[in-house]
């Protein structure tokens, strides 16, 4: 078990992080959910992550509720996830058990990659040094949908493929970076509607506990009041990151935890509040060997 600094807050990564390495972890502090979930799967969702949707959620999950149960007595102030990372994030604070989120993430990824193969040419684009308001511009000039506002300066446009060719080409001309994302499909947009009422449906049938410590909505940068629809509504809306981490600040918490793989969150601490302090699993790791 790794020992770690108190009050703080814990960050639970979505789609987009590696899990490379991470099987190890989940084996010691998993190992009955990752069998649940290669069942559920049909294979091992570790070696598949980067094939397709469906496999790299639960990957994910598992890595990011491993690297929570590796931690030594934490006293969380708050948790937050984001987007797949708030089923992580309500699992470790206790609202459902592990055995519902694990059921919860392999159903998600699997409708989404559903949807997106319905939708069809479905992408996102980076937004990059712009602001907010010029992404929100962009979006509705070129009919395309904000997925992910980040941090300052990085934003996520979501939509089908010409158009995002477009709104890339219309952020170009105002000074603005834009990068085509590695993905397949237009995620925290209209095209995930067909996803959204099988969802609502299996969330109906599991049961909710209070919270060790609030959890953050992405949906509404506020503590959940309905985490059903919340999580439900969060599949079609956008991310509302950089607002969830100064509701996170504004509680007072100027320490942040990236359970998860990788180090993306890590990273949009130092973006969104950079008066904050940020350590990750493999940090901790590290000052306790």
């Amino acid at each position: 078990m790794i020992a770690i600094p108190a009050q703080s807050a814990y960050l639970f990564p979505g789609q987009g992080s590696s899990v490379a390495g991470t099987e190890e972890l989940v084996a010691e502090f998993c190992g009955e959910l990752a069998e649940r979930c290669r069942a559920a799967v049909g294979d091992d969702p570790f070696a598949r992550a980067g094939d397709s949707t469906r496999f790299a959620q639960p990957a994910i999950f598992l890595a990011s509720l491993a690297g929570w149960r590796s931690l030594e007595n934490p006293k969380p102030l708050a948790f937050a996830g984001h987007s797949l990372g708030e089923l992580s994030a309500l699992a470790a604070a206790g609202v459902i058990s592990g055995e519902d989120a694990l059921d919860l993430v392999v159903l998600r990824g699997a409708l989404m990659a559903e949807a997106a193969d319905r939708a069809r040419d479905g992408g996102m684009l980076a937004v990059l040094k712009g602001t907010i308001e010029q992404a929100e511009e962009l979006a509705d000039a070129y009919g395309v949908t904000v997925a992910n506002d980040n941090a300052p300066g990085q934003v996520v446009l979501s939509g089908r493929g010409g158009k995002l060719k477009e709104a890339a080409v219309g952020a170009r001309a105002i000074g603005v970076r834009a990068i085509v994302l590695d993905v397949t499909g237009a995620f925290h947009s209209p095209d995930m509607a067909s996803a959204c009422p099988l969802f609502r449906r299996a969330l109906g049938r599991v049961d909710l506990r209070e919270a060790s410590a609030p959890v953050i909505s992405g949906v509404s940068a506020l503590p959940f009041e309905d985490v059903r629809g919340q999580l439900a509504a969060a599949l079609t809306r956008p991310v509302r990151w950089r607002e969830t981490m100064q509701t996170i600040h504004s509680l007072g918490i100027r320490r942040y935890v990236d359970v998860g793989p990788d180090k993306v969150l890590a990273k949009l601490v130092g973006r969104n509040v950079p008066e904050s302090e940020a350590i990750t699993i493999e940090e901790l790791t590290h000052a306790h060997v």
